[in-house]
């Protein structure tokens, strides 16, 4: 393994690889994990099956560690060319995570967290979470043998989120109150009871999520323009544009995308300070929206995403919950993909940015889709009505079936 240490984004301050810290202890600023540039090429990578594991040399994890794995990554890159005629754009593609073994991008993170967290002795994981989260880190647990705590603001997690982590093993505790009050009590126990945090503050993680842009260049052959991702806790856009940083470093692109972060407009801590061109971020107190997973007024990573966006010349925007509704079933009935809320709100600005010109029409975008549909089944059934029940016979299902129009597209 090629030299790995953290360091502190703020101060620079440098750690071991196998000291068991979340934050800077100089300065407090968040971690992130360097290591030399490795020498691979993609044709190294080709070799290897598709996934996150097929990156090896640049995944930051010393030789001969366990590796906790269920086979992640390797999700589909579908082009999308109805959806980007609605969208008002030359070319769409939704990279679409929902294929993970858990239904989401978290996979990505917690193959390479809980790999950490094996190899650094820990007997016991724990995280906060809206849902995609403990639902991930429940399964590998699982899959490594070892004990996983989860901490849920009350009410506020989705059934097919919370039932994964119910069935996966996990002591889940649900508390009165948001996220951001979740995470401080996640960790305090973590720190004080020498549990293995695995929400997106530790840099570990990140290393797993940045492999998604590995497999965008794999799969398009070239760097996109622009690649759209749901910000919550803000992990995730960093993670991924670390990726592209690194693989320029390795010599393996020659350019970047720009990154579109887009949040909830009830959830939109980092937008407004970048609309505001403030310094530092001023949390929602109550957030709220129907995108549950990006339900965060106080995101961890924010510094973060606010270097990602603007080393990248990036974008960056808020979407109604109104709009993420009626974009989450565009992508369904437009090319039969199937997302969570949270999902939708990366193609949702997309088409806000489209319409409002910060988007050139002839742009190739990536859309990253977080989550599967059945991550949250109440919203579907809230927002598309439950079935018509009529008697069981010929003449009323002959009245209930009537050809009907496909969405409209733009001429």
């Amino acid at each position: 393994m090629s030299d790995v240490r953290l360091r502190c984004i703020d101060c620079n301050a440098e750690f071991g690889h196998d000291e068991v810290i979340y934050s800077c202890n100089e300065c407090g600023g968040l971690l992130e994990v360097c290591m030399d540039a490795p020498k691979a090429t993609f044709d190294d990578f080709s070799k290897r099956a598709f996934g996150v594991w097929r990156y090896r040399e640049l995944i930051p994890i010393e030789e001969g560690a366990e590796i906790v794995t269920l086979d992640e990554g390797g999700t589909p890159l579908y082009r999308c060319d109805r959806l980007a005629k609605w969208a008002g754009v030359r070319s769409l593609f939704i990279k679409y995570e929902g294929r993970n073994p858990t239904g989401s991008f978290k996979d990505r993170g917690m193959t390479v967290g809980v790999t950490k967290a094996k190899s650094l002795g820990s007997k016991a994981v724990a995280c906060a979470s809206t849902g995609n989260t403990s639902a991930s880190l429940a399964a590998y647990a699982a899959r490594s043998g070892l004990t996983c705590y989860v901490i849920l603001p009350s009410g506020k997690v989705a059934m097919g989120k919370l039932a994964q982590a119910l069935m996966h093993g996990a002591k889940v505790i649900s508390v009165k109150g948001n996220f951001d009050q979740a995470l401080k009590l996640v960790m305090d126990i973590s720190r004080s009871m020498g549990i293995y945090l695995l929400n997106s503050i530790n840099p570990w993680r990140l290393e797993g999520q940045k492999t998604l842009a590995f497999e965008l260049v794999d799969q398009l052959g070239h760097v996109p323009e622009v690649v759209a991702v749901p910000m919550g806790n803000c992990g995730n856009i960093s993670a991924i544009w670390k990726g592209f940083v690194e693989l320029e470093g390795a010599g393996l692109i020659r350019e970047k995308p720009r990154m579109f972060g887009v949040q909830a407009a009830g959830a939109a801590p980092v937008v407004e300070m970048l609309r505001k061109n403030l310094e530092r971020l001023s949390p929602v107190k109550a957030p709220e929206t129907v995108a549950t997973a990006i339900r965060i007024g106080n995101p961890v990573n924010w510094p973060k995403a606010v270097n990602a966006i603007r080393s990248s010349s990036g974008l960056y925007d808020s979407v109604t919950d109104d709009e993420i509704i009626e974009t989450q079933k565009m992508i369904a009935c437009l090319e039969g993909i199937g997302v969570e809320p949270a999902s939708a709100a990366s193609v949702a600005g997309v088409r806000k940015a489209v319409l409002s010109g910060s988007i050139p029409k002839d742009s190739e975008i990536v859309c990253v889709c977080t989550g599967h549909l059945l991550k949250d089944p109440e919203e579907v059934i809230s927002v598309c009505g439950k079935p018509i029940e009529i008697p069981p016979d010929l003449k009323a299902v002959s009245e209930m079936i009537r050809p009907e129009k496909a969405p409209q597209l733009p001429a």
